[in-house]
C-alpha cells in the first residue's frame, strides 16, 4: 500500500486526524504524523505513536529513529536529512487540520516548523484540509492563500459546513470526516497495477423520485449506502468510475466523478450515455418501478372527505435495456431488493429475464441489513452459480461483489444478441 504522511496544526479539529490515522492504517497505508507546537496542545505525540506505530516529529532538528522511512519499511544504512528524506519516500502529504496561520506559512513558504519545512520540500502530492472557525475561513487573507496554494498544485479539501466548536456558532469550517479525508488522499495515490488498471466502472445508487405534482412524488427507501460502498471499492481498486447517483444525499468517493440524476427518466437517459465508455455496469440503484401516468402542474388540494385517484404507468427498464446494447466483455451486475418466501427464485428469474451477468439479492423485510442499513447480507447469482454473502458491512459486501466482476471478467461474455 501506500506511503503517507501527515501534518497535523493547531486547532480542535486536530482530534479527528486520530482517526484518520487510525483509518489509513487499517486500510494498510503507512502512516507518519508531523506535528506542530500548537497541535500538542490539543493532542499528544504519543496518541498518534501509538496509532501508527512510528514516532512524531515536531522540530526541523528532530532526530528520526526510522531515518525517514515507513512503518514496514526497512531504514537506509546512513542517517539522511530528516524533512528531506520523509517526503522523498511519500506517495501524498495530507496537512490536516491545516489552521489558518499554518496555511500562511505554507503559501508564503516559511519554515519554522518540521511540518511546513517538509511540505516546502515535498515533489509529491500535496493537499490541505482547512479547519477554523468560519470567519477566519472567509476572511480575505485566507482564501488568498488558499488560491496561492492551489495555483502551486496543491489540492485543497473544502471544509464541511455544521456546528463550530466556538459554542452557537454554525458555518463553514468544520473538517471533513476521516473517512472523506482518507477517500481524497487515497485517490491523489498514483493507480496500482493490476486487474482494475485502466478499467472504467459505471455505478448507479440510491432511489429515484417520480413527480405527482410540484411538492409530492413517488419514491422509495435506498439510501445509495451500498452504492457509494462499491464506487468507494471500485476506486480504491483502481479504475475509473462514474457514480450515477439518485437522490443521495451520503458523501460520495472523492475520485469518482459523479452525475446527480432524481428520475427513472433521468437515470435512463444518464446510463445510456455511459454505457458504451464502460468495461462495468454495477446497477446498484432503485429506479422507481412506476410513475404518474400525468404530473399535475399544480399542487393537488386536500379537499374534505375526497381522496385522491392516481393512474400510474411503468417506468423503463433500465438494467435490460442496457443488456440489449451491451458491448462485447462488458459486465453487468444488476440488484433485487426482494421479501418473502421465493426470493432467490425471483432473483434468479430476474437474472434470466433482464439477460445479465449476475443478480445481486438481498433480503430487505431483515431491518439488519434492509434500506439505509450500514450492513448487508447477500447472495450473488451467476447463470452457473450461487454464492452466499454472510452478513458483513456493506463495505466487505462490496469487495465480494467486485471479486465477482473480475472473475466474471475472465469468462466470456455474452454480446447483445447473446
Amino acid at each position: 500500500m501506500a506511503r503517507i504522511l501527515l501534518g497535523v496544526s493547531g486547532g480542535i479539529a486536530a482530534y479527528r486526524a486520530l482517526e484518520l490515522a487510525r483509518l489509513a492504517t487499517k486500510a494498510g497505508h503507512g502512516v507518519r504524523v508531523l506535528m506542530t507546537p500548537a497541535a500538542q496542545r490539543f493532542v499528544g505525540a504519543a496518541s498518534f505513536e501509538g496509532i501508527v506505530g512510528a514516532p512524531v516529529l515536531t522540530h526541523e532538528f528532530d532526530r528520526d529513529p526510522l531515518r525517514g522511512t515507513y512503518p514496514g519499511d526497512a531504514p537506509p544504512g546512513h542517517d539522511p536529512i530528516g524533512h528531506l528524506e520523509l517526503v522523498a519516500n511519500a506517495d501524498a502529504y495530507l496537512v490536516a487540520p491545516a489552521s489558518a496561520n499554518t496555511l500562511a506559512k505554507l503559501a508564503a513558504g516559511i519554515c519554522d516548523s518540521m511540518l511546513a519545512t517538509s511540505f516546502v520540500a515535498c515533489t509529491g502530492p500535496r493537499a490541505v484540509a482547512p479547519a477554523m472557525n468560519d470567519r477566519m475561513y472567509t476572511d480575505a487573507s485566507t482564501q488568498a492563500n488558499l488560491a496561492t496554494l492551489r495555483e502551486r498544485g496543491v489540492r485543497v479539501i473544502e471544509p464541511d459546513t455544521g456546528a463550530l466548536a466556538s459554542g452557537g456558532e454554525y458555518g463553514a469550517g468544520r473538517l471533513p470526516t476521516p473517512e472523506r479525508l482518507l477517500a481524497e488522499i487515497e485517490s491523489m495515490l498514483p493507480a496500482p497495477g493490476g486487474a482494475w488498471d485502466g478499467l472504467r466502472v459505471l455505478v448507479t445508487a440510491g432511489g429515484t423520485r417520480e413527480p405527482i405534482d410540484p411538492v409530492r412524488f413517488i419514491a422509495n427507501r435506498s439510501s445509495g449506502r451500498m452504492g457509494i460502498a462499491l464506487a468507494d471499492a471500485t476506486v480504491r481498486r483502481g479504475a475509473q468510475v462514474t457514480l450515477i447517483a439518485a437522490n443521495v444525499s451520503l458523501p460520495t468517493p472523492a475520485a469518482a466523478r459523479v452525475v446527480a440524476v432524481e428520475t427513472t427518466e433521468e437515470l435512463a437517459r444518464a446510463v445510456a450515455s455511459e454505457l458504451d465508455g464502460a468495461h462495468a455496469l454495477l446497477m446498484a440503484a432503485a429506479p422507481a418501478d412506476f410513475r404518474a401516468a400525468a404530473v399535475r402542474a399544480e399542487k393537488v388540494a386536500r379537499e374534505p372527505g375526497t381522496g385522491l385517484e392516481l393512474r400510474l404507468e411503468p417506468t423503463e427498464d433500465i438494467l435490460a435495456a442496457a443488456a440489449r446494447r451491451r458491448r462485447p466483455g462488458q459486465v453487468l451486475v444488476g440488484f433485487a431488493a426482494e421479501t418473502g418466501a421465493e426470493a432467490i427464485e425471483r432473483a434468479r428469474a430476474k437474472l434470466e429475464r433482464k439477460g445479465v451477468d449476475a443478480i445481486v439479492f438481498n433480503d430487505v423485510s431483515r431491518s439488519e441489513i434492509g434500506f439505509e442499513a450500514t450492513q448487508n447480507e447477500v447472495t450473488i447469482v451467476e447463470r452457473e452459480r450461487e454464492l452466499h454473502v454472510p452478513l458483513a458491512a456493506k463495505e466487505e459486501i462490496a469487495e465480494a461483489i467486485l471479486d465477482r466482476v473480475e472473475a466474471l471478467r475472465a469468462e466470456p461474455r455474452p454480446s447483445a444478441n447473446g
